[in-house]
Order: C-alpha cells, then sequence, then structure tokens
C-alpha cells in the first residue's frame, strides 16, 4: 500500500499518493492518534508532521468515504437507527445513525437535538440516498414514529429497545476513537470525521466471525485493491 516510489504527486503536495492513502488508511483503520500515524510514517522514512497528517485526514478522508459509498452493494431492506449522546466542547449532542441488516453504516448525522424535527431531517438524508426500505427499526424514542408518519408511512416500523442492539452496538468504534482522540472539538469536526471512518470500516472489517479464512483474505485483500484504486483518483 505504501510505495516510497511512486511519482504520482498531486498539485501541491510533495508527497506521492500512496503515502497520502496509506495515512488516511492507517489513521481510520485503526485507533491511533495523529502522532502515532507520524510515527508508523517515520518509522518507514516518511518524515511528515502530524500537523500535515491532520490535514490530509480532514481533506482527503471525505474522498475515499465518498468512493466506497458509490461502489458498495445496495443495502438490504432492513434497517437500524439508533442515537447516541457526544459531549463536544462540554455541550451534548446527538449522533444518529443507520445501518442495515448486514451490519453496513448507511450514514451518520451529528445534531444538537434529539427531537422529531432531528428525526425527520436524518431520515429525509437517509432516504434521499438510498430510497425507502421495507422495515425500520429503532427504539422507543417517539421521534422515530412521528419522523415516518409524516416521511414514509407506507415503512413497517418495528420499536423495541431489545431487538435493536445491532445499531446499538455499531457506536462501539465510535466511542473507541472518541477517548484516542479526548473527544470530538466540535459538530462538523465529528461528522466529517464518523463519516470518513464509517466508512472505511464498512471494507475493512467484513465481519470476520462469519467467514472462512480464505474468504477472509480474499475480502481483505480485495479492501486493500479498492483503497489503492481509491488513492489513485484523488484529486486537490
Amino acid at each position: 500500500m505504501l510505495n516510497l516510489d511512486d511519482l504520482s504527486r498531486l498539485k501541491g503536495y510533495r508527497f506521492p499518493r500512496t503515502v497520502i492513502g496509506y495515512a488516511v488508511w492507517a489513521y481510520h483503520r485503526f485507533a491511533l492518534s495523529l502522532r502515532d500515524v507520524e510515527d508508523l510514517l517515520a518509522e518507514r522514512g516518511v518524515a511528515v508532521s502530524y500537523e500535515a497528517i491532520r490535514m490530509w485526514v480532514a481533506k482527503f478522508g471525505t474522498q475515499f468515504a465518498a468512493k466506497i459509498r458509490r461502489d458498495r452493494p445496495w443495502p438490504a431492506d432492513k434497517w437500524h437507527l439508533d442515537e447516541v449522546v457526544l459531549k463536544i466542547n462540554g455541550t451534548k449532542h446527538w449522533l444518529w445513525r443507520a445501518i442495515d441488516a448486514k451490519g453496513d453504516v448507511l450514514d451518520i448525522l451529528v445534531q444538537s437535538c434529539r427531537d422529531t424535527a432531528a428525526a425527520k431531517q436524518f431520515m429525509r438524508k437517509l432516504f434521499k440516498r438510498w430510497g425507502l426500505p421495507r422495515m425500520m427499526v429503532t427504539d422507543k424514542l417517539g421521534s422515530y414514529a412521528a419522523a415516518k408518519a409524516k416521511l414514509a408511512p407506507g415503512v413497517e416500523h418495528r420499536r423495541h429497545k431489545g431487538i435493536n442492539n445491532a445499531a446499538e452496538a455499531s457506536h462501539r468504534h465510535t466511542r473507541r476513537r472518541e477517548k484516542v482522540m479526548g473527544g470530538f472539538k466540535s459538530p462538523r469536526q465529528a461528522q466529517r470525521f464518523l463519516s470518513a471512518h464509517d466508512q472505511t470500516d464498512a471494507i475493512f472489517r467484513p465481519r470476520r466471525h462469519r467467514l472462512s479464512a480464505r474468504s477472509y483474505h480474499h475480502a481483505r485483500q480485495d479492501a486493500f485493491d479498492l483503497w489503492a484504486a481509491y488513492t489513485t483518483e484523488l484529486s486537490a
């Protein structure tokens, strides 16, 4: 993935695409800080500051996420929606996340409220990108039912905390990264980071427990090949 002989540089950048792609991948794939990625690159002969890596992650992470969404299979028709609280600079915000029945994250949205208007905004975002599902599974928060009644009255809706464990479990990686990063600095930063992080997880965490060793190795190599292809498509 990291090729120091690569000469394909982006305009205005002194490091080749493969170095940038490797840094963005390492930061999103593992629970690493920016300084950890700086050390990782230094061990491989690349002297770059963590501030430069911060800029790469912010600028190019969204590009990788968009390309992953573009090429991913169409989601299953059963969706799980859930929300979790985020403390940002001492203020409570809410991270809304939707996954399909296969466990792939469809989208996220960071908002300051947990009311019907916030639920409607999140659902509109989902429906615009993916259309309507056959079924939605949520916890018992009334905002989901009120928003669905307005936007998708024909969609089946199941409300029960016990059957929405998959969506709740999808927040674990967020909590791990939130701790490593010392918390999110702003809603915009959280939205930008988590949008890229969840999509990277989608291709590099293929639910290993469901695959044979051979299938897992193929899935991992396919993910590396995809990332390499996306790296060549980066634009300044």
